[in-house]
This record gives C-alpha cells, structure tokens and sequence, in this order.
C-alpha cells in the first residue's frame, strides 16, 4: 500500500470493516490514504491495526491512523512496550554504529491495546494466524492469512532485485535467530507470499520459500 519499498496491507472482511497491518513512515501518511480510498474505505473507518513488528519504517505513521480512527492497535507482547515507548528495540551487539542506529528508531508512541502470542487466530478478515518469527526484533510476527493463503513474511525475509533474501541484518535485535525463525516458514501452508519490502509473489510462493530456505543451509 506504501510502495514496493515500504508495504502495508489491508484486509477487508466479509462485513465490510477494514483493518490495517502496518502504517508505513510518519510522512507515507497519504499514500495510505490513497490505498484505504481504492478499496472504498478512509483512515477514518480503519476498526484494527495490526504490527509486524516495532521498527519506525512500519510503525511510524501508526499513531496517525490510530488517532483518525480509534481503531485499537494489536501487538506481539514482545515488542508492546517497544511501541509504547516509541523505540526500536535494541540492535544485536555486533552491529557497528548502533547510537546513530537508535536515533533513526524514534517515532511517535502509540498505546497497545490487545497483544498476542505465537499461533493465536486472530478474528481479523475471516482469521489471520500469528506466526512468532523473532530474530529482526523480539516481537517480530509473521502472518498466514487463512482464507486466501497469503503469507505476509514481515522483515524476515524481504523480495529485491527479483528473487527472496533475508531480512536486512543492520537493525536485527538476534541475527542467528532471524535465520532460525525464516525455517518456520517450510511447515506453513500457503501459495502467495506478500513481503513489507518488494512485491509479491501470487502463486507458487511457497516453492520459492523453500527454494530460498534451501539456499540458507
């Protein structure tokens, strides 16, 4: 909803309510404006909000949204208070520059309202399953969209320059373990894979998913 480098999704229900998964930058607020309008809906009628994960390039226009519309924002606990303080969570320790890294991390607070747990349901267009995939940051969550066999992957893995790679390892809180996490995705049944960085895959995403993880070993 973003662009192909920042994306956010919308998941519409059989009811008509609209929910959001992520928000993009504090300034990608009009672009998520425009994609609410395509389906016919508006920031305002947004009634959920739900987090891949707390790093401000998906979060940071998440206040904004939750102000317009009073929807209730829907976190893993792991990253819950990250998002309350307004803060990425912590860089692993091998990473050079993390001061400067931490000030990038910055955006507007936003308040919690239910959190969640590996493998719960979520009651989000027909059932969206959390699948805990830590490593990129503590809470860091991975969604299978059960009704159409969508796999939104989050930052675990990213698609650029036309084929999966691992999610950038410059702001991973635990590197090893976002590589751990990614084999999760080979016991997962789904076909499209949609990414918050690059395009999708529509149909086959799961071959490709293994392809990749294969290429890990």
């Amino acid at each position: 909803m973003a662009d192909d480098a920042i994306n956010a999704f919308a998941f519409v229900g059989d009811d008509g309510q609209v929910s959001l998964m992520d928000a993009g930058l504090p300034y990608t607020g009009k672009r998520i404006d425009a994609g609410l309008k395509y389906l016919g809906s508006d920031t305002s009628e947004v009634t959920k909000i739900l987090v891949t994960h707390a790093h401000g390039d998906h979060v940071g226009g998440l206040a904004r949204v939750a102000n317009a519309s009073g929807a209730p924002v829907l976190s893993h606990t792991d990253d819950a208070n990250w998002l309350r303080l307004g803060q990425s969570p912590t860089i692993d320790s091998r990473i050079k520059f993390q001061p400067l890294l931490r000030r990038w991390g910055k955006y507007p607070a936003v308040e919690v309202a239910q959190t969640f747990t590996d493998g719960e349901l979520l009651d989000i267009a027909g059932g969206i399953r959390a699948i805990h995939t830590p490593g990129h940051t503590p809470g860091h969550t991975s969604f299978l969209h059960e009704p159409t066999g969508v796999l939104i992957t989050g930052d675990a893995v990213h698609f650029w320059r036309g084929r999966i790679r691992i999610g950038i390892k410059l702001f991973c809180n635990d590197i090893e373990l976002n590589e751990k996490s990614v084999q999760r995705f080979s016991e997962l049944d789904y076909d499209g894979l949609a990414f918050t960085h690059g395009p999708e895959i529509r149909r086959d995403g799961k071959p490709a998913m293994l392809k990749f993880i294969a290429s890990r070993s």
